[in-house]
């Protein structure tokens, strides 16, 4: 067996770790692992997440924590790569400190099990600008990847600047501002120069990255063929959706704060997630190497263009095939706290809006309803109420109503659907929503598609509030006189669109929501 550049030391076959699995690089990279060859162990903190996913059969799934080293050691039993896809981002102004303990237990516990390599996904820095100098965002990242490869085992860290696929946070935030802007006074960040790269060739490196031999332990640079700036990105884009020439003029007043609130105003991307991408692009991130491709060596027609991975994600989006979207990890803030089991609470409050139909349409019927709810089909009721509501999130940092459905049709456990995320389903029976808008308490939304005992379907939902504190309570008092319209209405609604012999019909969209659908598919990620 060789050990030369463009062979891998270490035939397919390799258990691989994959952290980071409910997230967007992750869920695509668990496929590609299992179609070279390897066995895939994913960690999740709430392995439920995953198991809807077309390849859950295919993978060991483990509970963990990155920053548990007892839920660590079990699940570095026999590993040997071990994938680094997580990070702490916006969970707190210590989230530098997370990202540290964390990247130095999962290093310690690699070296103790005896894993032969780490590899790491991190973000492409400027030359030349000191770590003090950076953005929170780029110096965690930078600095993970130090701890990383000081760990003893020898250590692959890509670094990547902007990442363009369906579903990425960056093809998202480029989507929204060149097709809802024709006329944009934006950021002087718009005319920094950076190197994007396809999601494809990154899931490309993170495999190849398996085979390497163990005497390489260092950071590779990796990006596409072309050097642009934002402002050229955004009117590429144009060119290749087919939209007219948009007037952009950049203007230096806006700072990355600002600039991240609008971007948040503009696009699904929530505040919490625009400022850190803000923050980044006012550096000029260019590779300043190509090794990798000693490694991985590049096949002909890559590195994919800047057109070609434009042209691909929109086609994955136009066709509804995105596979994982920025909103596939948990929003950072956002509660999640399962719906307890304990019916009383131990001694907490509860308050519930009960509503039930007898609906004239097979259980079936019903269900298509309850999982095609959300996105563009709305929400079944009152759609001005739904929108303020989303504005009223957006304007405190929440993610509001524009994320959308990963997938127009069916739902998984783990799917973010506009400012819910799925906590459960039975299919066919139960789909159960939690609340991630901010909110002073837990809230979740459940539907039923049942039968009584004379046959009959009836719709049951439930919308549940935990309350924190008197916030919370006077929250709930405040709305609970508007539950009748938009609860009620909601399961009126849902109940006569499954009466419906042809299915549901588009409803009013709520001001300020978008879908980006897709489902998954075999093959290529873009």
């Amino acid at each position: 067996m060789t050990d030369t550049p463009g062979h891998p030391a270490h035939p397919p076959g390799s258990l691989c770790l994959v952290t980071g699995a409910t997230g967007y690089i992750g869920g695509r990279l668990v496929p590609e692992l299992i179609k070279a060859g390897h066995r895939v162990r994913c960690l999740a903190r709430t392995p439920a997440k995953l198991r809807d996913h077309p390849w859950a059969g295919q993978a060991e799934i483990v509970r963990g924590d990155v920053t548990d080293a007892a839920s660590l050691a079990p699940a570095m039993e026999g590993v040997d790569v071990a994938y680094y896809l997580v990070h702490a981002l916006g969970t707190g102004r210590d989230f530098e400190e997370t990202d540290r303990r964390a990247a130095r237990t999962f290093a310690e516990q690699a070296r103790a099990a005896g894993v032969r390599r780490i590899v790491y996904l991190g973000g492409l820095t400027p030359s030349g600008v000191p770590g003090h100098a950076l953005s929170p965002h780029l110096r965690s990242r930078a600095e993970v990847g130090r701890i990383l490869l000081d760990s003893g085992v020898p250590t692959t860290v890509l670094r990547a600047a902007v990442i363009i696929g369906s579903g990425s946070a960056s093809f998202e935030m480029l989507r929204y501002l060149t097709e809802r802007l024709p006329v944009m006074v934006t950021p002087s960040w718009v005319r920094t120069r950076i190197q994007p790269i396809a999601v494809r060739d990154v899931l490309r490196y993170l495999v190849g990255s398996a085979g390497m031999p163990d005497h390489v332990s260092r950071a590779f640079d990796i990006g596409g063929p072309e050097v642009l700036t934002y402002l050229d990105m955004m009117r590429r884009y144009a060119v290749v959706d087919g939209l007219p020439k948009r007037l952009i003029f950049p203007v230096p007043v806006l700072t990355p704060r600002l600039s991240s609130h609008w971007v948040g105003l503009v696009t699904p991307v929530p505040r919490s997630i625009a400022r850190p991408l803000a923050e980044s692009l006012k550096y000029e991130v260019v590779c300043d190497e190509h090794d990798i491709a000693d490694w991985v060596p590049d096949p002909p027609g890559t590195p994919i263009s800047f057109d070609t991975a434009l042209s691909l994600a929109l086609q994955k989006v136009r066709d509804a095939q995105v596979v994982t979207r920025w909103s596939s990890a948990s929003v950072p803030g956002a509660p999640s706290d399962p719906l307890p089991t304990d019916p009383d609470w131990a001694g907490g409050s509860l308050y519930s809006d009960v509503r039930e139909r007898t609906v004239d349409a097979p259980p079936q019927a019903l269900w298509r309803v309850l999982e095609g709810i959300g996105g563009e089909n709305g929400w079944y009721s009152f759609p001005l109420a739904w929108a303020v509501r989303g504005w009223l999130d957006r304007l405190v940092g929440g993610v509001g109503l524009r994320r959308g459905r990963r997938d127009a049709t069916r739902l998984r456990v783990g799917d973010s659907l506009d400012f819910w995320r799925v906590e459960e389903i039975e299919r066919g029976r139960l789909l159960r929503l939690r609340a991630e808008m901010r909110l002073p308490g837990l809230a979740w939304l459940e539907m039923y598609a049942e039968q009584d005992d004379e046959g009959r379907t009836r719709y049951r939902q439930r919308a549940l509030f935990h309350p924190r504190g008197l916030a919370g309570h006077a929250y709930w008092w405040s709305v609970s006189p508007f539950h009748a319209l938009v609860f009620g209405g909601m399961a009126r609604n849902i109940a006569r669109t499954a009466e419906a012999a042809d299915g549901p019909p588009p409803l009013a969209q709520p001001a300020g929501s978008a879908t980006a659908a897709g489902g998954p598919t075999p093959g290529a990620q873009a």
